[in-house]
């Protein structure tokens, strides 16, 4: 059955242009690109009943962890063949499986598209989230040492002072 498995999956990354390794029967790695996630490593392991797919998402948060599980657990009703989890460390993975019977190039596509859009589009929420303080620490210190700001971009917002009212000055004028 693995042998049959591996045929269609690197079938199906290779028509689709998905750089893999493939080290042993069963076992794949591949790196799916991204924008706002550079890149999302994902595995790929062939078990006796399904096909696990696993990708790393982020690091455990520093902070605001209730509202990161929150968010996750919103965002798991909204997902296709993959929902997020968290290891032992607090790591956030998404993870899926997928019967042996339902493993065709087009189902593949399909889940590993959902894990793209999932990491790539949740990861500027899940940093604002978890790792503020973080963030900002950062932009200071660069700011202080001339460094670039430009990966610190998409977090400008949250550097902008808030207004008595509780919004930010910018958004209050």
């Amino acid at each position: 059955m693995t042998d049959s498995l591996d045929q269609v999956i690197s079938a199906a990354l290779d028509e689709r242009e998905v750089p893999y390794e493939h080290p042993q029967p069963g076992h794949f790695t591949l790196t799916l690109p991204g924008t706002k996630k550079q890149q999302t490593n994902c595995r790929l392991v062939v078990g006796n009943h399904a096909l696990l797919v696993e990708a790393f998402v982020c690091r455990a948060p520093d902070e605001a962890h209730e509202a990161v599980y929150r968010f996750l657990l919103r965002r798991n009703a909204r997902l296709y063949g993959v929902h997020y989890t968290v290891d032992r460390l607090g790591d956030i993975y998404l993870t899926g499986r997928m019967s042996h019977a339902a493993v065709t190039a087009d189902e593949l596509d399909r889940v590993l598209g959902q894990v793209l859009e999932t990491a790539d589009g949740d990861f500027n929420t899940l940093l604002e989230i978890g790792f503020a303080t973080a963030i900002r620490r950062e932009w200071d210190w660069r700011t202080s040492r001339g460094e670039s700001l430009a990966n610190l971009k998409a977090f400008e917002h949250l550097l902008l002072p808030t207004s008595p009212g509780g919004g930010t000055a910018e958004a209050d004028s």
